[in-house]
């Protein structure tokens, strides 16, 4: 199932614990989180996929991770898989293929990074998008929020990060989240500042 080609499309939003605008994503990983460490939520509600012949579309997942630093690109990063309940065994399959990087496709790029599985959770998953930010929710872990930093220059649009090396999508948004609270796989963490950051793009990942 690992040589499986595939292909996915949907939109993406992530809070982490750095105080806005995080420095890893800017320095390319060789910044120092603000806090000593990294803990970060990415959520994907998959619009249209396929993978080989299974079909995935309306399904979600959630890929959480705990990097300790000093910086993102020293790596030993804690991740855990969260996946969409509603799944069938082989939509799991193929979102855990997808998610971990193991079916190749951009999330492959930061596996020398990864130094512990933490485990895979199918739970339902409740994602919401509008215009200028996301939200998402799993009961008992995981219950995250952002807003777009707006455009002085283009009303209703956000300020973008473009050309980086994000797995999601080069350009991403530049958001601050409402809320944080993560509970799962062993990472605690909890923020309803409105200070700490996030980002939001679409997706278009293939791989095979």
């Amino acid at each position: 199932m690992a040589n499986t080609s595939w292909q996915v499309s949907g939109q993406y939003f992530e809070t982490c614990n750095c105080d806005f605008l995080c420095p890893c994503l800017s320095t390319t990983f060789a910044g120092k989180p603000t806090h000593g460490d990294c803990k970060v939520a990415m959520a994907f509600s998959i619009d249209k996929g396929r993978y080989g012949n299974v079909t995935l579309d309306g399904l979600k997942f959630v890929v959480l991770a705990d990097t300790p630093g000093p910086t993102m690109g020293d790596g030993n990063w804690a991740v855990g898989l969260i996946t969409d309940a509603r799944a069938t065994p082989e939509q799991q399959q193929a979102l855990v293929q997808i998610g971990s990087g193991q079916g190749g496709g951009p999330m492959a790029a930061l596996g020398p990074l990864v130094g512990k599985m933490l485990g895979v959770e199918a739970r339902p998953i409740q994602f919401e998008q509008h215009a200028m930010g996301c939200s998402i929710s799993i009961p008992g872990m995981l219950d995250q929020a952002v807003e777009g930093v707006a455009s002085a220059v283009k009303p209703g649009e956000p300020l973008f990060l473009d050309n980086t090396a994000h797995p999601a999508n080069a350009r991403v948004a530049l958001a601050k989240a409402t809320r944080s609270h993560m509970h799962a796989f062993g990472i605690n963490w909890d923020d309803s500042s409105g200070n700490t950051n996030g980002h939001f793009a679409p997706f278009h990942w293939k791989a095979g």
